[in-house]
């Protein structure tokens, strides 16, 4: 239970730091709201991205990895839809920002999980 609001408090943060950085990703409400998004953004992760990375797996090794990229800014842009749908009002921009804010919330998120101490997955 603690590894799994450590997970959602550490999306929210690269959230946050992404939304900060990037003038095509835009976030207004409270600290739950993004939170919900967080966690919308795991679900959409934790199901359907294996599965669309097995049905892309000719095209990701055709492209040596890149079309990974773009199905994170796919996911990213599905998670903003369905989290306005929830009534969070998370929005992105277009394809090309929800690629680069993709980048920068992994890169985030990788970099808070380092700090936190503990089981590593």
């Amino acid at each position: 239970m603690i590894s799994l609001l450590l997970r959602i408090i550490v999306n929210a943060a690269a959230i946050f730091a992404a939304v900060r950085l990037l003038p095509g990703l835009h976030w207004s409400g409270t600290v739950l709201q993004l939170a919900g998004v967080a966690l919308v953004m795991g679900v959409v992760n934790g199901f359907l991205k294996p599965i669309l990375k097995l049905l892309t797996c000719p095209l990701q090794m055709l492209t040596l990895g890149l079309f990974g990229l773009v199905l994170n800014g796919l996911l990213l842009m599905l998670t903003a839809y369905l989290s306005q749908q929830f009534g969070f009002d998370f929005k992105v921009d277009g394809i090309l920002w929800a690629i680069i804010g993709g980048i920068v919330i992994g890169l985030v998120s990788t970099a808070l999980s380092l700090l936190i101490p503990g089981k590593q997955d």
